[in-house]
């Protein structure tokens, strides 16, 4: 059973950009049902998804408005959100840790 950690994290996000409701929404539903196994699978579907050590992927949501951090456990198939925010958020981060 694929799970994904912190939909609510995306929900807030929305309500706060509802801009970016129907890609995230979009998103969430490609991920549930997606047969990932690695990032180069994630990749292939996402081609402008950034692969990041530690099975994090920063994915451009909305034409690259906002971004999203995701870390994958794809043994187990979960899904963690580990950042969503504007460019101007994702500058402030280092995607590689959190």
């Amino acid at each position: 059973m694929k799970r994904i950690f912190a939909k609510n994290t995306l929900r807030k996000f929305w309500e706060k950009h509802p801009d970016s409701e129907q890609y995230l929404k979009t998103w969430y539903d490609t991920a549930m049902n997606a047969d990932w196994k690695t990032p180069n699978d994630v990749k292939q579907y996402y081609a402008n998804a950034n692969i990041l050590k530690n099975s994090r992927i920063i994915f451009n949501i909305k034409g690259n408005s906002y971004r999203m951090i995701i870390k994958f456990n794809f043994e187990h198939q979960l899904t963690f959100v580990r950042f969503m925010g504007t460019h101007a958020d994702y500058d402030k981060i280092d995607a590689n840790s959190i």
